[in-house]
């Protein structure tokens, strides 16, 4: 299947079009197809589709999109190019399948073939570039970020076209281009360069007085639009057509750009060279490449500014080295040690360079503004490039800017040089993993990481994808070729240690992190310190509010302090609108460091329990406002003093604050275990189950909590603690669908409870042993351990218990068959939650209420209930549980004949069990697909819903739910006149309800 991305997106396979959809799925197509081969976020995608306004559905709709785009590919043997990869999607092609990647090519070729002296190849690859072309660049589509996009690859059109015409030009097929150039440069009467070639081949084919008119049609229209003369070249090539000078007119012909007067001058070529194994980086050189091409007005301007440690000298080198070509009159560079504690004088700069462009040192003016209007004045009819490297300040800088519209200048930073007008930034970040992995290669050799690429991809993890400290890491191999790749990935494995081993005689990581980290003001070092010693993976500045205890807008302050150093990374805004940012690990090592031996252990201690008492305020307050839905309860709870900004702010959608935080609190609590705050870390474990939103499916946070806080529990000797974790850790395990490990950690919690003679434990053990029963058809046995629970909690008087036992065992008399216990539990489950003022446990019950109605075919109550519960679930933000409604909801209402609006809701509510890595949610809505398609006859789909279900819940110890498949398919089966088939999957989900005592063994039988 091909792409072509230069006109409007479309795709192409055995000779006809692809049908892609509408502008958005072809948006996103091409967006993936742009980045293919890297992961694209989910996040980005929402973006690019809807920009600062997206629809509550975004992710949803985009699921939606690339399941569509699958399908359709999959009719062309195509169906797997979209994959699935944390945190988006990622396409793989063959880039010679994107017309994109051929044009980039063959342009690539075609100036090789130019600078090589070639130019009649160079035309004919040029010619084929622009063949590709049947548009602007993906055209149709109204995405700003892909409008950027478009005009780079239009702008990259443009110059490959006037390229491509000065190479026939310069291999002498100018026959032909008098009518095309006429047209270009009636589109753009102020493109000089496409005036100069069309008034070089007017005079080549002895048309001298139109080339001189067409030169006075040029300088009319740029006074009149742009109030500026003619640059010097154009007007060096009125004069050679004045004269009659052919030499002139040759070097014209076949420069890249039109050539300047013939001035005989110094040239100087001062660039460094750059290193064989240079690696990566393509996209930025090209960027850089194309902004750094002469385009009249002011001089083009690039900060490279980065960490440390990324590349920005050797980026800078490699750019200037291919862009040299388009600056004839030479390459000035200048290592201006921005990071020392002497700073190169900008007087001294100009010195060299002044005289590097043949001026004595008699003539130097003695004072910095003499020597820059001199400098200027030099390089104000020339073309030159001016690296300057490593520079510290704009101050530093800005002497050394030329004024000449055809001179450009690249300059490397630790810092933004926000302060400089006229610049373009490039922000440098550390290399892609499959980069960092090549640069490895590069410099440790191949057979050595053939050898081990475990090893290898551990070393590059470790050292945190930074080049700077790979290439140590490469120089310690190369002084010991016999030592595999293992034992150094071990060495640095040890983070106490991984710093020692990334430093090479006087070039180390460690060194590099000093420089910025000693420029710091005392309070940012400080805030350095605190955010290493406390190690989470991102933040807020309101987590450095608490670490330094200042107010939220002066750590707002800090951060960016930290931020213009380059120590601290920006990376995004959370859902909530909140700013993110994050430490480079080797940064995060470097920090602890200094902390450990700059301040005292129990100030480090303090700061990280006042982030996490911070972080606990906010739970508790939420916890307020969203009652559970399950048998919870906390120790009492430390005050801490929150701003009344956050606390609104998290107040007003718990669940996106929770989203945003949860990997950061995850390693929070993990630190606070390491640092042996233990009762801190089993407070915080414990609160953030007892927030309602805090449960829903989020695995991987959840597991980090519980496991440190159950070792926390044992390190300090703490039964009662440990008791509470374990039940938190069986409701983990039930959540993931791990029903018999579930049972094992309530049982333990149980005996634990009942030896410290703890009721309301004993209650909420017995609980989770009454649901963990459910799933796997043990609803005898459920009952018993939920009723057990109802009656321990009726004498507590807990409400938030009693509405839950009595929902679980409501939900699971009705497995039984048992309507009338049934309808009594949920009744006095939804008092007992009204009560309590938990409006999720109302959601809960109403849902189950509904399902009740669903078993006694009372679809428009079922229909009312679920549509209550969903509405609930919605004004509560709980994504998860409003597609188990909406799920039941589609059901009803399938049953009373509104399928088609089933099938968009049960689509969303799959996609949200997919985001959410909920399988049971998977295999439940699959299956009401499936009955939709076959109550609508479409056979083949009810039978792929039905197997994807099947294939989830065969992993599952769920008996029952897959014996109400095999009727499900049995119904299939008869449907498609296969009698035989359609008995035996109905007699082996009958055996299956028999054993279980579920209630469709009675419907089977006719009792119902």
């Amino acid at each position: 299947m091909e792409f072509r991305l230069l006109g409007p997106v479309s795709a192409h396979a055995a000779g006809e079009a692809v049908p892609l959809g509408g502008t958005k799925p072809k948006a996103l197509l091409a967006t993936l197809l742009l980045e293919h081969g890297r992961v694209v976020s989910a996040n980005r995608l929402v973006d690019v589709l809807w920009g600062e306004d997206p629809p509550d559905t975004a992710r949803a709709l985009i699921q939606t999109y690339v399941s569509t785009l699958r399908r359709t590919f999959a009719r062309y043997a195509a169906g797997d190019l979209i994959a699935t990869v944390a945190p988006g999607y990622v396409i793989r092609i063959d880039p010679q399948l994107l017309d994109v990647e051929v044009f980039t090519r063959l342009l690539a070729s075609g100036r090789a073939a130019a600078a090589a002296g070639d130019q009649s190849a160079a035309a004919d690859l040029l010619r084929q570039a622009d063949a590709l072309w049947q548009g602007p660049a993906l055209s149709g589509l109204d995405a700003t970020e892909l409008a950027v996009q478009a005009s780079r690859l239009d702008e990259l059109r443009a110059a490959a076209v006037e390229e491509r015409i000065a190479a026939e030009i310069a291999s002498g097929q100018w026959g032909d281009l008098v009518a095309e150039l006429t047209v270009r440069v009636g589109r753009q009467p102020t493109n000089e360069r496409l005036r100069g070639q069309l008034m070089t081949v007017l005079y080549r084919l002895g048309r001298q007085a139109e080339a001189l008119a067409c030169y006075r049609e040029g300088r009319d229209v740029l006074i009149g639009e742009l109030g500026v003369e003619p640059g010097p070249e154009l007007n060096a090539l009125h004069h050679a057509i004045l004269r009659g000078e052919t030499e002139q007119l040759a070097v014209a012909s076949h420069s890249p750009e039109l050539a300047g007067p013939g001035t005989v001058h110094p040239v100087p070529a001062q660039l460094p060279p750059v290193p064989a194994d240079f690696t990566g980086r393509a996209a930025e050189i090209e960027a850089l490449a194309q902004a750094l091409l002469p385009a009249g007005g002011a001089p083009a301007v690039q900060v490279v500014a980065g960490p440390g440690g990324t590349g920005k000298s050797t980026l800078a080198t490699a750019v200037a080295h291919r862009s040299a070509e388009h600056f004839p009159d030479g390459q000035l560079y200048a290592e201006l040690r921005g990071m020392s504690d002497a700073p190169a004088e900008p007087g001294e700069v100009l010195s060299r360079f002044l005289r590097a462009l043949g001026v004595e040192q008699a003539q130097l003016p003695e004072g910095l503004g003499e020597r820059a209007d001199l400098y200027r004045t030099l390089l104000a009819q020339r073309r030159m490039l001016v690296v300057l490297d490593d520079a510290a300040s704009e101050q530093q800088v800005r002497p050394l800017l030329p004024g000449g519209a055809g001179n450009a200048v690249v300059i490397t930073s630790r810092d933004r040089l926000a302060g400089l007008s006229g610049t373009t930034l490039t922000d440098l970040r550390v290399l892609e993993p499959d980069e960092a992995l090549l640069l490895l290669r590069r410099l440790a050799g191949d057979s050595r990481v053939d050898e081990d690429v475990d090893a290898a991809q551990r070393i590059v993890e470790y050292c945190g994808n930074l080049p700077l400290a790979l290439r140590i890491v490469s120089a310690r191999l190369a002084g010991r070729r016999a030592l595999p790749l293992k034992p150094l990935a071990d060495r640095l494995a040890d983070e106490s240690r991984r710093l020692n081993h990334l430093s090479a005689g006087d070039v180390g990581v460690r060194s590099s992190i000093e420089l910025s980290y000693r420029a710091l003001d005392p309070d940012g070092r400080t805030t350095l310190r605190r955010l290493g010693w406390f190690g989470v993976p991102d933040f807020s500045p309101w987590v450095v509010s608490w670490l330094v205890e200042t107010s939220p807008a002066a750590a707002e302050e800090l951060v960016e302090q930290l931020v213009d150093a380059q120590l601290v990374e920006f990376v995004g805004v959370d859902r909530m609108g909140g700013l993110r940012y994050r430490l480079h690990d080797l940064i995060r090592l470097y920090a602890r460091e200094c902390a450990a031996l700059e301040e005292p252990a129990e100030d480090l201690a303090a700061a990280v329990a006042r982030a996490l008492r911070g972080w606990l305020a906010l739970i508790h307050r939420a916890a307020v406002d969203s009652p559970p839905a399950e048998i919870r309860w906390r120790r009492p709870f430390s005050p801490h003093d929150v701003s009344e900004e956050l606390t609104a702010l998290v107040i007003a959608d718990p669940w996106d604050w929770f989203e945003a935080e949860q990997s950061a609190l995850a390693s929070g609590v993990e630190r606070a275990l390491a640092l042996g705050l233990y009762d801190l870390v089993f407070e915080f474990a414990s609160a953030r189950n007892a927030s309602a939103f805090m449960g829903a499916n989020r695995f991987a946070a959840r597991t980090r909590v519980i496991e440190a806080a159950l070792t926390a529990a044992r390190r300090a000797g703490k039964p009662h603690d440990e008791a509470v974790i374990l039940t938190e850790l069986g409701q983990l395990r039930y959540d993931q669908d791990h029903y018999t490990e579930a049972r094992r950690q309530f049982r333990a919690a149980l005996s634990l409870f009942r030896e410290l003679n703890d009721v309301p434990g004993q209650a909420t053990a017995l609980a989770g042993l009454g649901i963990a029963c459910r799933e796997p058809g043990r609803f005898a046995e459920g009952v018993h351990f939920l009723d057990q629970a109802a009656a321990l909690l009726h004498d507590a008087r807990d409400d938030i218990g009693i509405g839950y036992s009595r929902r679980i065992a409501g939900s699971v008399r009705l497995e039984l068959g048992d309507y009338t216990g049934a309808l009594a539990d949920l009744t006095e489950s939804l008092a007992a939650y009204r009560r309590a003022g938990s409006r999720l446990g109302e959601g809960h019950t109403l849902r189950t209420l509904g399902l009740y109605h669903r078993a006694r075919d009372e679809w428009a109550a079922a229909e009312r209930r679920c549509a209550e519960s969903a509405e609930i679930f919605h004004e509560l933000g709980d994504e998860l549980m409003e597609a188990y409604a909406v799920r039941a909801l589609a059901k009803a209402r399938m049953r009373l004949g509104h399928h088609g609006e089933a099938l968009p809701r049960l689509e969303w509510a799959l996609s949200v069990s997919h985001t959410m890595g909920d399988r049971w949610g998977q295999g439940a809505t699959l299956r009401v697909l499936g009955q939709l398609h076959l109550a609508a006859h479409r056979l083949d789909l009810a039978e792929a819903c039905f197997d994807a279900a099947h294939d989830i819940w065969q992993s599952m110890d769920v008996p029952v739910w897959q014996a109400r498949l095999d009727l499900d398919r049995s119904r299939l089966l008869a449907a498609r006149g296969d009698t035989a088939g359609a008995q035996s999957a109905r007699a082996s989900a009958r055996r299956v309800f028999h054993d279980h005592g579920a209630r469709e063994i009675r419907e089977l039988d006719g009792d119902h």
